[in-house]
């Protein structure tokens, strides 16, 4: 939700005026991206729709939850646009129940007129794939989607064997990638965020290989490099005690000095159900 006189700002950026969407190409996407925007200020769910659709996108709309719903149940969507500040249900609790949901793969792109870090970081651990403040610039709107898009339909080569399997096990433990959780050798369920279950599965998708903080942002599909680099030792600290793995003597995530982390534990595909 936009501040008065600021839809103009969101768009055109840098005091330009709209005409300026018109003359601008958008860049190659699949043909008929379907985006679907969730806002409740009318003026700004259009501005974005029109210049979506200048770049050769499909576009449906929603100004609450409950007309998200009810898009996302008339057809097939790549990728939704989700304003945090809605009213009702607002944007962080739309986002879990898609995660917890059938549409837990669908992306997230989150906007915000919020600039506080901490609202970014809880967005992104509710399962947002993106996130971007207001006012913004239509082309890094429009950049930031087709970045998803990409990231979320190209398959990294460690997962092209992992991505069928439903059980990716390590030591005692399994991942269950369907319902997204951990479980012990006692068989119990130990639930992990959408941030959490990310970093997980990049590692276990690449072990006993040293992972930089710039690959597992970009292996995490692209958050705000500014944002998760300071959060990513958090997000290790939180996995590690999710493993009950010792940070002085790590089993499964060990630091590497001046390098990044590595996952040394030994992971085996399983095709059954955890």
């Amino acid at each position: 939700m936009a501040a008065p006189g600021q839809a103009t700002d969101i768009l055109a950026g840098a005091g330009r005026p709209l005409s300026f969407l018109s003359s601008i190409p958008g860049p190659a996407m699949t043909p008929q991206d379907h985006i679907l925007i969730v806002d409740d200020d009318r003026e700004i769910r259009e501005l974005v729709a029109a210049y979506l659709e200048r770049s050769g996108m499909r576009v449906s709309l929603a100004a609450n939850g409950r007309e998200m719903r009810a898009a996302l149940d008339k057809g097939s969507v790549d990728l939704v646009v989700l304003d945090l500040m809605l009213p009702g249900e607002d944007g962080l609790a739309l986002c879990r129940d898609l995660r917890a949901g059938e549409r837990r793969n669908l992306p997230v792109l989150m906007l915000t007129a919020r600039n506080e870090e901490a609202d970014r970081i809880l967005g992104l651990e509710m399962g947002a794939d993106d996130y971007l403040v207001k006012p913004f610039a239509a082309r890094e709107l429009l950049a930031r989607i087709r970045s998803v898009l990409r990231r979320t339909r190209m398959l990294p080569p460690n997962l092209q064997v992992t991505e069928a399997a439903s059980v990716l096990a390590f030591g005692p433990w399994r991942l269950d990638t369907n319902a997204r959780h951990l479980i012990d050798e006692q068989d119990v369920i130990v639930a992990l965020s959408g941030a959490e279950y990310r970093l997980l599965r990049v590692f276990v998708d690449h072990p006993q290989r040293v992972l930089t903080r710039d690959q597992l942002l970009n292996l995490t599909q692209g958050r705000d490099a500014e944002l998760f680099e300071r959060s990513i030792d958090l997000l290790v600290s939180r996995l590690r005690q999710r493993l009950r793995d010792d940070a002085r003597e790590p089993r499964y995530i060990k630091t590497v000095r001046n390098g990044g982390y590595v996952f040394s534990a030994t992971v085996e595909i399983r095709e059954e159900r955890a």
